[in-house]
């Protein structure tokens, strides 16, 4: 029978824990079972409040001889899972399949070679159209792919109808109507826009540089772009203008967000599709309360909107136990049938085309980014080195609580971070 094992102890109180469960496996061998004697694949996660949803995900995959023994650990930080899991590398006792981050941390892994190849997975993925275009790119090292996504969260703009409605606004397709519409806003004493010097301080920096110059946004990721380039210095200064000229929430301020949106305290609010499921909690309806729209391009004369998107991988532990079994439910993962019971479950958009969204808006922008309308871009949290993000949570931090005249010192330091790291990568 299926077990959800939740652990709270230290990381080698975990890995001494999850020994039996790592064994488990009732379809034995390496391939998949049959839906009457299913192969257990543990699964290590740090998804906190996804159980259900994953046990749910269970009575589906069954019937493809497969379903997860999750090993949740719950009220360890990110450090302490991150320890959890590279430990179990060095054991026999590596979960099936696990949870991680795209960029330098599954870089890393992938060095290492701790994690399996999906490259033929992704082929098939892509030829049957179940990605979007761009997707691929956050699990391509040297050519080839590793794991798969396990969710994406879209990063448009949310905001209030009542309040859009109240003060004769129309959704904004530019830029320019953009500040139109929050001068209005801000001068009838309404918070345009939200924004944190806590979590994703980095947000409104990455949507006005990708929507200025989007080469050189991705160029951040590869070293190719200095943080002291001047569009990237323009963009930061813009930021910080907005700031100045007062369109922006007060620092100070620590309600959540979607009860601020939700009550029209602020307007408008760039975040992750998760935002969706936390409005829905306080009964704020999509489509009645708050929609959603793409971040207009500052360049009008980009040939494409930008979408940031989020992802978070599923990976298979290379040499585990049922190896196999685990990239076939890797393979099942991205299929329609799973994406859909998956996002029905989840109440969040997938990233699969073919899986309908409930949210017309949302649908819209799922629908743009399917069509190539609106080009994806990777989240600067994963797409830096991850010293540079590090360092930003400081730097952008900082910008958000004391909107600084000048951003070059913060910038500058960006850029000592990410020298230091390219210069050791040959």
């Amino acid at each position: 029978m299926r077990r959800i094992g939740v652990l709270t102890a230290s990381v080698a109180g975990l890995l001494t824990l999850t020994t039996a469960a790592c064994s488990s496996g009732s379809g034995g061998g390496d391939g998949a079972g049959t839906a009457d004697d299913p192969t257990e694949l543990t699964f290590y996660m740090d998804k906190g409040g996804w159980n259900d949803s994953f046990e749910a995900q269970n009575e589906v995959s069954r019937a493809e001889g497969m379903v997860l023994d999750v090993v949740q650990t719950p009220g360890s930080d990110a450090a302490a899972y991150d320890s959890f899991v590279r430990q179990s590398f060095q054991t026999n006792e590596r979960p099936d399949l696990f949870t991680w981050s795209t960029g330098e941390k599954l870089a890393d892994l992938v060095e290492q070679g701790v994690v399996a190849e999906t490259t033929d997975i992704w082929a098939e993925a892509e030829a049957e159209g179940l990605v979007p275009d761009g997707l691929i790119d956050n699990y391509t090292y040297d050519g080839k792919q590793y794991c798969v996504p396990l969710n994406v969260a879209y990063w448009p703009v949310y905001y209030n109808k009542h309040v859009f409605e109240e003060h004769g606004l129309e959704v904004p397709t530019t830029f320019d109507e953009l500040m139109d519409a929050a001068t209005v806003l801000r001068d009838a004493g309404v918070t345009p826009f939200h924004q944190m010097n806590v979590f994703f301080e980095f947000v409104w920096f990455q949507n006005i540089l990708a929507g200025t110059d989007p080469e050189a946004y991705a160029g951040l990721g590869t070293g190719e772009t200095s943080f002291t380039d001047p569009v990237v210095v323009d963009a930061a200064q813009q930021w910080l203008d907005m700031m100045h000229d007062g369109y922006f929430l007060d620092p100070g301020v620590t309600t959540e967000p979607e009860a601020l949106l939700a009550s029209g305290d602020v307007a408008m609010a760039s975040f992750g599709s998760f935002l969706t499921g936390e409005l829905a909690s306080i009964d704020s309806v999509p489509g009645e309360d708050f929609g959603v729209f793409p971040f207009p391009n500052v360049d009008p004369s980009l040939p494409n909107g930008q979408m940031v998107l989020e992802t978070g991988p599923l990976c298979v532990a290379r040499g585990a136990a049922h190896e196999e079994a685990a990239l076939e439910y890797s393979r099942w993962w991205m299929d329609d049938e799973a994406q859909t019971h998956w996002s029905e479950s989840r109440g969040d958009p997938s990233y699969n085309p073919d899986v309908p969204v409930a949210d017309p808006e949302m649908a819209a922008v799922v629908g743009a980014v399917g069509s190539g309308e609106l080009q994806v871009q990777q989240r600067f949290q994963e797409m830096v080195p991850w010293d540079v993000y590090n360092r930003s949570k400081e730097v952008f931090g900082e910008f958000v609580s004391d909107a600084p005249d000048d951003p070059m010192d913060g910038l500058e330091a960006l850029q000592s971070v990410a020298d230091e790291y390219w210069s050791q990568q040959g």
